[in-house]
């Protein structure tokens, strides 16, 4: 049972990744998969894809020191198709299509030599390692650059057999130097192909399909042929994938509980109905943006709820009224609710004041300034957008609505200064600044905008 740590966003402090560790050990987690896209401190030629908030070596071999002592496995994860290295303009050349940084361009012995280099770099901080997850999903424009257009053209190729060899090079780069670690992929490129292709490919014997499904009504019967599929080609493990939040809405703040632990359950029958010695393990994917360039989802402290629930229906094949306790109990929560947003009950976990403040914003802070503002008749009859152009206003219309606004506007900055501080312990100042101005800045303006028209009229 891994969990999934997207770093491509709002990574967290290494400090609060450590404390987190024994809690996950205690909900039943197995194991970490670290996607660091932008987080991993390259060096080198490669030192430009480093983020300014990218952990130091120290920091990481701390955090994967820790996991190791509370018996967590670490499985690196590198995004293959690279996006957050083929926006960088020193490797723009590398691109399969010029003005996309989507796919790497597989026919550059450069592209290889790229590959090479950040898994020698990322397998140096690491030790013991038995698999190393190489992406290799959504390579959307694979096969559209000019090389692979000529390479089409000749007889017997196609873009399937193209994304195997693709596979094939990226997954045989780990192989011929770290033979003992398995690489992992994502399967929805494999998914549609032909058993005759894949066996023939010889993909099978080199890697462990990672097949991904978040939602609350699997096809379960689809996914157990897909897996027997899959074992006839000569794929010798598969792993699941399930999701514990990030996977509900690009722009979403506050995690659907519910809908996850239905997607861990589903994953639970389609285990049932299968080989048992075909299945590896499940990473319960946290996604922390759709992509490299997407805005940010739920922040992980507000997502441990929905992590810890999945955790334990796993551990326990199931959700039952013991395993809400033992998730209340471990969390320090009073009454979890699945099938709402938690926002009665605190909770005692590294970051639960996150969680209910972000709650409270997402409920109450657009939905009180648009009461006030489009429909509070003293305001839209009175203080209109004309009114306010102008500058003018009855002194007496203000008694009816000036206390609240300015009442409502100090409420929301003492809110907004607790949330900051409870960000500063957990997220650098980018992850802040960016999650405030998407959540927070566009209420929060209009609410100072009319108190200081209000002023100067």
């Amino acid at each position: 049972r891994l969990v999934h740590l997207d770093l491509k966003g709002a990574a967290p402090r290494a400090q609060y990744l450590q404390q987190v560790l024994p809690l996950l050990r205690a909900l039943g987690a197995t194991g970490l998969l670290l996607e660091y896209e932008d987080t991993f401190p390259y060096t080198g030629p490669l030192e430009p894809l480093q983020a300014p908030h990218a952990y130091s070596p120290a920091e990481l071999r701390a955090l994967l020191s820790r996991a190791r002592a509370q018996g967590l496995d670490v499985v690196p994860l590198l995004p293959f198709p690279l996006q957050f290295v083929l926006k960088h303009r020193e490797f723009a050349h590398l691109r399969e299509v010029k003005a996309l940084p989507n796919a790497l361009n597989p026919h550059k012995e450069e592209s290889l030599t790229l590959v090479k280099a950040m898994i020698d770099q990322v397998m140096a901080l690491h030790e013991d390692l038995q698999w190393f997850h190489i992406g290799c999903d959504e390579v959307y424009y694979l096969g559209e650059g000019e090389e692979s257009k000529q390479w089409l053209q000749q007889q017997d190729n196609t873009p399937e057999k193209l994304c195997l060899s693709h596979i094939k090079a990226v997954a045989s780069c780990l192989a011929s130097s770290y033979p003992t670690v398995t690489p992992i992929v994502w399967d929805d490129m494999l998914r549609g192909m032909s058993e005759e292709t894949l066996a023939e490919s010889g993909v099978p014997q080199l890697v462990q399909p990672m097949i991904w499904d978040y939602a609350a009504d699997i096809d379960v019967e689809g996914k157990v042929q897909l897996i027997e599929k899959y074992h006839r080609c000569g794929f010798s493990k598969v792993w699941f994938a399930s999701a514990f939040k990030g996977a509900t809405g690009v722009n979403q703040s506050l995690t659907l509980t519910g809908h996850h632990l239905r997607n861990q359950l589903e994953w639970l029958r389609v285990a049932s109905r299968s080989p048992a010695d075909v299945l590896q393990g499940i990473a319960l994917t946290g996604w922390q943006r759709y992509d490299h360039f997407s805005v940010l989802c739920e922040l992980l402290p507000v997502a441990i709820p929905s992590l810890a629930v999945c955790l334990q229906a796993l551990k326990n094949g199931g959700y039952s009224e013991k395993v809400k306790e033992n998730v209340e109990k471990l969390l320090g929560m009073s009454n979890l609710e699945i099938d709402t947003y938690m926002s009665t009950s605190l909770g005692t976990f590294p970051g639960s004041n996150i969680l209910t403040l972000v709650t409270q914003v997402s409920f109450c802070l657009k939905s009180s300034v648009d009461e006030l503002l489009e429909r509070n008749r003293y305001v839209t009859g009175w203080f209109s957008p004309y009114h306010r152009k102008r500058k003018i206003v009855h002194p007496i219309m203000m008694h009816h609505f000036q206390p609240d606004a300015v009442s409502l506007l100090s409420k929301w900055n003492a809110v907004v200064q607790d949330l900051q501080a409870a960000m500063e312990q957990v997220f650098h100042r980018c992850a802040i600044e960016e999650w405030m101005e998407e959540n927070v800045h566009p209420s929060l303006q209009k609410l100072q905008q009319v108190v200081d028209d209000l002023d100067e009229a």
